[in-house]
């Protein structure tokens, strides 16, 4: 069957399309159209279809994860075949993975790392409580969905604990592996530990513990090397939180927290006491089912070379597990939960199961080989024991004793990579060897180690044999850049290629244009170690600082106050006028208008109501007596003017004779409540005034 958008798979699930694929798996995102919802089906891909190995591998996920049901986990709803064709269905939810969102951010605050390592470990508990191990525990396997609930993703590669003993390939991402897995040997639930451990130091620093040119070298450092504490790159992490992370990424499987539930109660303890001394790093006593066995160094050193062969063949096949990883095939980012994973469980190469098979019973005839020996010297078969101290540490670097039991014997040179010089120089020259020291950089190797030598360990020494160290100075330190003024993807291109970590804040600026670089922390010019982090801060250009004038109009004075207030400006200047349409104590106007933008601060100034005005008007009477005629046939227009306050006005006019004489004028308006003056005119002459004139207010 060709799968393409538009197939349907057993007359149910519709293709709509591919979001995702992996070494052993394909992924779809479906429409089930018998529940009418979305989900992701992941198919065998065709060249495994015939493959039985494979095909039992792949039921056996479902199964597997079938049995899961929580909010922290992706359920799996079905799983069939159609055509040779085998597929799971799965909850499909829309997301990005942690990877993503730490490469985004760069790294991420205390509180954010805490919650979401809480539920993926809430996830990783129902797991295991159901006897299933993830192995693969990794921010490409975590999916923050839009609601930013944290999900587990790909349980495919997870298997049940009570049906595996010893795995045969080490599974997952290199960088988040535990050194069990790493070694090909027993993983459990404190494996998923582990991970999550990494996965924690990466949120909070924005940086993998462990960096190699290879996975075979990232591998042993997970097996010999402590991770850089988290508060030597961040101090303002919590100690509480430093060590909860440092006991996940313990050597010892038996050192780390023995159960998800037991680190949940330590994160959430974190958030209400980051300082507290709650968490033990380690343990005295060991658990009841540990295998490890603590020798002193005489019962090391007289088992050595018993044990030499067996620890080739191991390391054999620690390099044939190496390079089986990095053979796995890439998966492309999709924004969707059910994504299969970069590094897809394959099938066991016969002939590394055959290896693996004999390095089995190498290591089971050691482990005979040391019981009986402990036996033997527990009955005095090899004299008198010496007394050892409580604890030994066993590391390289060669010891005195070692050097003396030479003496009398062949001298050999002895292995003193990851040691310090200063603590093992001597020595060799005690030897007969002569010393020579060149100094380089490292990533991996702290300052004053030895990275390499060139003599190898076992060689016979002679007379003037030169031995030439390597010795580490530490990280190369590299001087930032200055890419103040430059435009964000200018100088982020610039740092990473320098090899830092690039972080961005934004933030405004009154100077700098927006999108470019406003400064650096660490500054430009400083000097700092290659891969650590660089914060990029990024203009958003000259902050907008206006808002938008809110309509007064209606309001009363402490209403528009505080409607003011609320936007960030001001009460101006409060001024009354009558106003027959808005009622007393209202704003009538406004001095910004409405819905225009202000600078914060601005005053706005406010016309309020007095209400309704009063109108009045000012009257008088007159009365005439002065006849400005002198004949009973003589006619003429009369027209008085009045003159108040420096204004004046026409009160009355009309045609008049003699008789009509003394004339009563009647009522007349003046214009204030103060005396006036009227004047008398015939056909435009005076001819007769002043006569003063008393008003009196009256309302209309």
């Amino acid at each position: 069957m060709i799968i393409r958008p538009g197939v349907f798979i057993n007359d149910r699930y519709e293709i709509i399309d591919k979001v995702g694929t992996g070494g052993m798996a394909d992924v779809y995102k479906a429409k089930d159209h018998r529940l009418n919802r979305f989900v992701a089906v992941k198919i065998l891909k065709a060249e495994f279809s015939n493959d039985k190995i494979f095909v039992e591998k792949f039921r056996a996920e479902a199964q597997s994860a079938a049995g899961l049901s929580h909010p922290n986990v992706v359920n799996v709803y079905d799983v069939g075949d159609e055509d040779d064709m085998h597929y799971i269905v799965m909850e499909l939810v829309e997301g990005i993975t942690l990877k993503s969102f730490i490469e985004r951010k760069g790294k991420l605050d205390v509180k954010e790392a805490v919650g979401i390592a809480i539920q993926i470990a809430q996830g990783m508990e129902a797991a295991h409580a159901n006897h299933i191990v993830h192995r693969d525990i990794k921010p490409q396997n975590i999916i923050i969905s839009r609601e930013g609930k944290v999900k587990v993703t790909d349980f495919g590669i997870a298997k049940a604990v009570t049906s595996d003993t010893i795995t045969s390939n080490a599974m997952g991402s290199v960088h988040y592996l535990s050194p069990e897995q790493a070694r090909g040997g027993f993983s459990d639930e404190k494996s998923d530990i582990y991970s999550l451990g990494v996965t924690m130091y990466e949120m909070l620093t924005g940086r993998v513990p462990f960096i190699g040119d290879n996975t075979v070298s990232v591998a042993l450092c997970h097996l010999q090397e402590d991770a850089v504490p988290i508060r030597t790159l961040e101090p303002t992490v919590p100690i509480s939180l430093d060590r909860i992370v440092q006991k996940c990424m313990q050597k010892k499987p038996e050192h780390r927290y023995l159960t998800a539930s037991a680190l949940i109660s330590d994160l959430k303890k974190s958030l209400s006491h980051p300082d507290g001394a709650y968490v033990q790093l380690y343990t005295p006593e060991m658990i009841a089912d540990s295998p490890t066995i603590n020798l002193s160094s005489d019962d090391l050193e007289q088992i050595k070379h018993a044990s030499a062969g067996n620890r080739q063949a191991m390391e054999d096949t620690m390099d044939l597990n190496a390079k089986k990883n990095e053979k796995r095939m890439p998966l492309s980012e999709k924004n969707v939960i059910n994504e299969e994973d970069d590094e897809e469980d394959e099938d066991v190469n016969p002939k590394l199961e055959r290896l693996m098979s004999i390095g089995g019973v190498l290591a089971a005839i050691l482990i005979v080989f040391i019981i009986v020996f402990i036996i033997a010297k527990a009955s005095g078969c090899f004299g008198k024991a010496k007394d050892s101290p409580n604890e030994e540490k066993i590391t390289n670097s060669p010891s005195i004793t070692d050097i003396e039991a030479t003496e009398n014997a062949e001298k050999t040179v002895p292995n003193v990579v990851n040691t310090k010089l200063t603590d093992v120089q001597s020595q060799l020259e005690q030897l007969g060897l002569k010393v020579n020291v060149t100094e380089k950089s490292s990533d991996s190797v702290d300052a004053g180690y030895i990275i390499s030598q060139d003599v190898e360990e076992g060689t016979v020494i002679t007379d003037g044999m030169e031995i030439n160290l390597v010795v580490s100075t530490g990280v190369d330190k590299i001087t930032v850049d200055n890419v103040v003024g430059e435009s964000e993807s200018s100088a982020e291109s610039t740092l990473r290629a320098r090899g830092f970590i690039v972080r961005k804040e934004y933030e405004y600026s009154d100077t700098t244009q927006e999108g470019r670089v406003i400064r650096t922390s660490p500054s430009a010019g400083a000097s700092v170690s290659k891969g650590e982090i660089v914060v990029l801060y990024i203009s958003k250009g000259k902050e907008d600082t206006s808002v938008e004038v809110p309509d007064l109009r209606g309001c009363t004075q402490s209403e528009a106050k505080k409607k003011l207030e609320d936007k960030g400006l001001v009460l101006g200047s409060v001024t009354e006028e009558y106003s027959d349409s808005v009622a007393k104590g209202k704003v009538i106007s406004q001095g910004y208008s409405v819905g225009s933008k202000a600078e914060k601060g601005t005053k706005v100034s406010v016309v309020i109501s007095l209400g309704a005005e009063t109108k009045y008007k000012y009257e008088a009477r007159i009365s005439i007596s002065d006849n400005p005629f002198n004949s009973e046939d003589e006619t003429g227009n009369i027209k008085l003017i009045l003159k108040q306050d420096g204004k004046s006005k026409t009160v009355y006019e009309g045609s008049h004779s003699l008789g009509d004489f003394p004339l009563n004028v009647g009522v007349i308006e003046g214009y204030s409540a103060s005396t006036g003056e009227i004047y008398m005119y015939l056909d435009g002459k005076c001819v007769g005034g002043p006569y003063s004139v008393k008003f009196t207010k009256v309302a209309e």
